[in-house]
């Protein structure tokens, strides 16, 4: 039931603002203007044609063929066209996208199920609403970009690992690859998770074994103590022999496995159970396994990890892109991070340990520091385009003065502190590690500030981070919901004009 109110809340708003938006935006936009004729082309059969500006493997052609082919019979009869490739249209193309937001909220809500099966349904639905409205992912369903679609196939494969259906997952692993290049360090990701989960769920597996068997061992002690008490009266000259045969049934004292706080703990205890079953996991994972290596051929044999426009988007070490994420998605989580308990919170964490906590703190800040210093991009197209919102805030605020990209440091620092204390409540520390350095993997060779890169390890932050009262889902959902009115009233209803280059353009992420 959860997920039929999940997909008819999410298409309640996907139909009409859809409409609106190829009523007053019919031709295609900004990135659309690429992929829109790309997938076009594939729609006439036209495969080998292929726009050197795409850096996009076409993952998302296909799926946007899969789609067409599914509504032509309709649309054929109906006269509405008269090919195949008149059902490519760019509205019927962004509607791909659609189709897709509403299989990724299902997602959404089953991993929360999932997570925490004893949440309530109601409960799950709406957090898997406020998430469908998450301004990133939201703004994009209805336009034709990679970036729902990239969403729904990482989602997936991620909810096929937590319920071991590793080949399917794997396949999807590949889609989204597919899709977009740098899902491989997700896939890489979830396949790490998956390797926890392996070793957790065996841990568990362990310790109900060994208090089944000292359950065991108790009770035969307790017939046995019955028996001689019994016979006891009538052998009292063997006395001493029922004392040793006590004796010899006294249970062994047993050590179960037990989670351990620490990270050096949770590491040696998954290698040792991922060691005991290396045969089961190296079956279950080798998809995975030859996803990733075929990846790594093509990015050598391609000599990028982009297919068009490598010069724009060559892989830059740029670390500063990594607290960015931080600060922007504390933010989107504001009634988590920025608040007084928030703060009462990390300030008891220092207090608990002050010197190690102070030399976190501490190399958090140089490390932040020498970041911004030695490693700010300013990317051409992030100094030129000002329809993107990240061209007002670097000129406005990160660049506003020379010291103003320093004094952010702190947020930073903060931003992410709030993060993984927020994540270890609830997961091992090997998973936030692993999370981190994904994270930074995904983020760090990107020198363009896209704020939709961050939608992918947002989802997976916030799915992981136990967020039990519904004020703080309630404060999210409106900011969302606030947040999205604007994008789209700029977007559809402000338009402007640049003297040295003809048509109209608009505000975007």
């Amino acid at each position: 039931m959860g997920r039929i109110a999940v997909a008819s809340i999410v298409t309640l708003w996907l139909i009409p603002i859809s409409i609106l938006v190829n009523q007053i935006v019919p031709e295609p936009y900004m990135d659309e203007i690429f992929h829109v004729p790309q997938a076009q082309q594939y729609c006439r059969g036209n495969f080998r044609s292929w726009d050197p500006m795409i850096t996009t493997p076409p993952g998302l052609y296909f799926l946007s063929l899969a789609y067409v082919a599914s509504l032509f019979p309709g649309l054929f009869c109906m006269q509405a066209v008269t090919s195949f490739s008149d059902s490519c249209s760019t509205s019927i193309l962004r509607l791909t996208n659609g189709v897709l937001a509403v299989i990724c909220s299902i997602l959404v809500y089953d991993i929360i199920i999932h997570l925490r099966p004893s949440l309530d349904d109601k409960k799950a639905t709406f957090h898997a609403v406020v998430l469908s409205l998450y301004p990133l992912h939201w703004f994009f369903t209805f336009l034709y970009y990679t970036d729902v679609a990239s969403l729904t196939a990482v989602l997936a494969m991620y909810l096929l690992i937590l319920k071991k259906k590793y080949l399917f997952s794997s396949l999807l692993g590949a889609l989204s690859v597919l899709i977009r290049q740098t899902n491989a360090i997700w896939m890489l990701f979830v396949a790490c998770a998956g390797v926890i989960e392996f070793a957790q769920s065996h841990q568990k597996y362990s310790v109900e074994i060994d208090d089944f068997s000292t359950s065991k061992e108790k009770d035969d002690l307790s017939a046995h103590r019955k028996g001689v008490s019994t016979i006891s009266n009538l052998r009292k000259r063997k006395g001493n022999n029922g004392a040793k045969s006590r004796n010899k049934f006294t249970p062994q004292t047993s050590v179960p496995m037990t989670h351990s706080s620490g990270l050096l703990d949770e590491i040696h205890g998954i290698i040792v159970i991922s060691w005991n079953h290396f045969w089961e996991l190296l079956v279950s994972l080798s998809p995975f396994l030859a996803v990733f290596v075929a990846f790594v051929a093509f990015v050598c044999w391609n000599g990028s990890i982009v297919l068009g426009a490598k010069d724009a988007h060559s892989v830059s070490p740029h670390f500063p892109q990594l607290l960015y994420f931080g600060m922007v998605s504390a933010l989107f989580m504001f009634p988590v991070h920025f608040t007084l308990g928030q703060a009462a919170f990390l300030f008891r964490q220092f207090c608990k340990s002050k010197l190690l906590s102070f030399f976190q703190w501490f190399m958090s800040l140089i490390i932040g520091f020498l970041s911004v210093q030695f490693f700010s991009i300013a990317h051409p197209y992030l100094l030129a385009d000002n329809r993107h919102y990240t061209f007002y805030l670097w000129r406005k605020l990160i660049n506003h003065h020379w010291s103003t990209k320093y004094l952010m440091v702190p947020l930073y620092v903060y931003s992410w502190l709030s993060i993984i204390s927020n994540l270890a409540k609830n997961q091992k520390k090997l998973w936030v590690l692993v999370y981190f350095f994904a994270c930074a993997a995904s983020l760090i060779p990107a020198p363009l500030i896209e704020f939709r890169y961050y939608t992918i390890p947002f989802f997976f932050m916030v799915l992981h981070t136990n967020i039990t009262d519904n004020k703080s889902w309630v404060l999210m959902g409106i900011l969302y919901f606030c947040i999205n009115c604007f994008t789209m009233f700029m977007f559809l209803f402000r338009p402007f004009s640049w003297k040295h280059e003809g048509g109209t353009q608009r505000f975007i992420w």
